[in-house]
């Protein structure tokens, strides 16, 4: 007799959800994927891979403005031009990259058995679902429920977005023309990101921040860094400057602020936060507890308040990061499948903002410390006197190493730098398998290079207790 397969649903195609599948289907499971938009969800079709693409492309046009420093001319027959960036073709290229890979996760998923349906899904109750897809409406039985519908720009009545002059970042890269005067409204993340992006193209910018700094939920120092670095630039930074209103005043756009200053430009970028898409999914129907901001509450292993209804990414509002919801999303089918599986830590975390300098992160923090969650000593070790960071003309940036006192156990980092991204790695291992800074630091660096900044900086935690 064949053994009876459990049926898992999952609702939404991101990275907590694509990721999920595949761990179900390899565990045994008959998987179903129900998606709307294209595998990969906002993190591969309009957020993660188009705007870090976006950024790329703006990094690789800076470097012409620091050729001279480095020695480097151009030939007399092109003295005198500028590279310039043409908008309908770079946001062409990167969306075109999106929809490959999309296709790519989905030709896995189907490759793997996994059955993808184009269409929204409802929980009708705990074990059922409706599926509503092109093909028609069908309910199914579920034995295990994974909702990961991710989030959607927040949208404000006194700033509505029109497509054209004023755009949350999904909808930026239907611009066939480079904005000319950009303002960007909101300091986070993916403001600062994307205001970084478009300053490095060409554009002037402008960054509404209503907060004392721009960043504000990341290292004081790290972002004091990033904000020098903008103005020295060009962009201009409004600090405690909260956006009242956005209006369209025919070829350009009108922001507003509290106070009643006035921001004019071509077009607004609004990044102003997101909501979590949960509604309409019967998710409180089926005994799901949602928080007041509409998140879905989940424990560490994905478990939501109903028995056999797991969720996974920005629906739940743990950490807004692809690589979070992907976690989530394996955890789950792990612990509802029953493998093996460890509780999500989110310590181990590490995280990025594709600025340039980047800002990458892990583990605690210098709030958490000065605040006292942890009693650690600190030791930050400015890149300007590592030898590559010289040959590299690398003026900005510094590495922070967070040890627990007594034990010297690294809790968690800080790297301002080119591709930090890349150099937390270390970082990462140290915390995730509590390493002491003494192993950090007894551990072999290529010279010259920026992660011997890493080791330096271990060394330096060494003496203090």
């Amino acid at each position: 007799m064949t053994e009876r397969k459990t049926s898992v649903v999952v609702l939404g195609g991101g990275p907590g959800g694509y990721e999920a599948a595949l761990v179900a289907a390899h565990l045994g499971a008959s998987v179903t994927v129900v998606d709307r938009d294209g595998l990969g969800g906002a993190a591969v079709l309009t957020d993660c891979v188009p705007s870090k693409t976006l950024i790329s492309v703006g990094d690789f046009m800076q470097r012409f403005e620091a050729a001279t420093e480095l020695g480097v001319g151009f030939e007399a027959a092109h003295a005198g031009e500028e590279a310039t960036a043409d908008a309908s073709r770079v946001n062409a290229r990167i969306l075109a990259l999106a929809a490959a890979q999309s296709h790519d996760i989905e030709q896995r998923l189907l490759t793997e058995g996994v059955r993808v349906c184009r269409g929204v899904g409802r929980v009708l109750a705990p074990g059922r679902v409706r599926i509503e897809a092109e093909s028609g409406t069908e309910d199914v039985d579920a034995e295990v429920v994974l909702v990961a519908t991710g989030a959607t720009p927040r949208v404000m009545d006194t700033a509505r977005p029109d497509g054209e002059r004023i755009l949350t970042w999904q909808q930026i890269y239907a611009l066939k023309e480079l904005p000319e005067r950009l303002v960007v409204v909101g300091s986070g993340v993916t403001g600062a990101e994307l205001a970084h992006a478009y300053l490095g193209l060409g554009s002037d910018v402008t960054l509404v921040s209503s907060r004392d700094r721009v960043l504000p939920g990341e290292d004081a120092d790290a972002a004091e860094v990033i904000e020098n670095v903008f103005r020295r630039r060009g962009m201009t930074v409004l600090n405690r400057s909260r956006m009242a209103s956005v209006e369209r005043t025919g070829d350009g756009v009108v922001v507003t602020l509290e106070d009643g200053r006035k921001v004019e430009g071509s077009h607004c970028l609004l990044a102003v936060g997101s909501v979590p898409q949960t509604a309409g999914l019967g998710l409180e129907e089926a005994g799901v507890e949602l928080t007041a901001s509409g998140h879905v509450q989940v424990d560490r292993v994905s478990r939501t308040s109903a028995r056999g209804i797991y969720a996974a990414g920005d629906c739940t509002g743990v950490l807004p990061l692809a690589s979070v919801a992907a976690m989530q999303g394996r955890i789950a089918m792990a612990h509802a499948l029953g493998d093996a599986v460890a509780p999500l830590n989110l310590r181990g975390v590490s995280a990025n903002i594709f600025t340039d300098p980047e800002i990458a992160t892990v583990g605690y923090s210098q709030k958490d410390i000065d605040e006292g969650k942890v009693d650690a000593h600190t030791v930050m070790l400015p890149l300007a006197t590592n030898p590559r960071a010289k040959m590299q003309n690398v003026h900005d940036g510094f590495v922070k190493l967070f040890a627990r006192k007594g034990i010297g156990t690294v809790v968690g980092g800080v790297v301002v730098a080119p591709r930090a991204s890349e150099l937390i790695y270390p970082v990462t291992l140290a915390v995730q398998h509590r390493l002491t800074v003494d192993q950090l630091a007894g551990t072999f660096t290529v010279y010259p290079s920026m992660s011997g900044s890493i080791a330096e900086a271990a060394r330096r935690l060494h003496t203090i207790d």
